[in-house]
């Protein structure tokens, strides 16, 4: 960059206002985050959340309220961390920000999942969607969609079983092997992500998907909600989990800020 050049960019940039308020389209977020409440799927195994009330109601001559909450890690719209499925991988407190936010790849797998609650995202269903919108971006975060987000909050429907503790008759879509060591070798990925209860595919005995993502140091985000309201590409997706030291995952706030 030559003087002149440098000198005119610098003065452009001073001349923006450091008081304009960022313009943000409603219409153009989408939330993609289920509530945490008494209805939130959690893993059979685990527990699940729970608010306790400490105050709510007049005092000192003000209103004010305070609770306490508790909750598993895995559980509802939240990120699993590395460490979860690899030794020495990085904890939740130790994912980087950016980790959390890259362009939105949906892919769309829902006429497959209708046909096959055990459905796994395949590279062909990556090809496929490289076809129609181009190769995957560098950077993105690529999501399934499988439809399952209309049997929330039912645990019989989302999971396959409504009965604590059960896991062995967990059915729901998710990727496949080859989809996901595809994503990892051969397309610069930030995460993946799923609108079921986990990446791995329901009757998964070995959790292949958690132990490749995770073991190349990448999370993962799992309980997506509102797929159906972001397009297969153009959007960009920010998930900011709960910054728990020494986590194995966390609750997260995942949105989507559509083109």
């Amino acid at each position: 960059m030559n003087g002149a050049v440098w000198l005119a960019a610098v003065m452009l940039i001073a001349a923006v206002p450091r008081t304009q308020a960022i313009d943000i389209d409603p219409a153009k977020v989408v939330d993609l985050t289920y509530g945490f409440g008494p209805e939130t799927v959690y893993w059979p195994t685990a527990k699940g959340f729970t608010l306790e009330v400490v105050a709510k109601g007049e005092s000192g001559g003000h209103w004010y309220e305070a609770n306490n909450f508790c909750a598993a890690e895995h559980g509802g719209t939240h990120m699993d961390s590395p460490a979860h499925f690899a030794r020495d991988k990085a904890t939740t407190d130790k994912v980087p920000l950016t980790a959390g936010i890259g362009p939105l790849v949906k892919v769309d797998v829902r006429a497959q999942a209708e046909q096959n609650a055990d459905y796994r995202l395949n590279a062909g269903d990556l090809r496929a969607w490289e076809a129609a919108h181009g190769r995957i971006p560098r950077g993105a975060i690529v999501v399934m969609d499988s439809g399952w987000g209309a049997r929330w909050p039912s645990r019989a429907r989302y999971l396959g079983t409504d009965a604590p503790g059960d896991t062995a008759h967990l059915h729901f879509p998710g990727f496949g092997q080859d989809a996901v060591e595809f994503l990892v070798r051969e397309r610069d990925i930030n995460a993946i992500g799923v609108d079921t209860p986990s990446i791995d595919y329901g009757p998964s005995q070995d959790f292949i998907v958690h132990q490749i993502i995770n073991g190349a140091n990448k999370p993962a985000f799992e309980n997506l909600a509102n797929l159906d309201r972001v397009p297969a590409s153009g959007a960009t997706l920010v998930a900011l989990p709960m910054k728990i030291e020494g986590g194995s995952g966390g609750p997260v706030r995942a949105i989507a800020l559509l083109p």
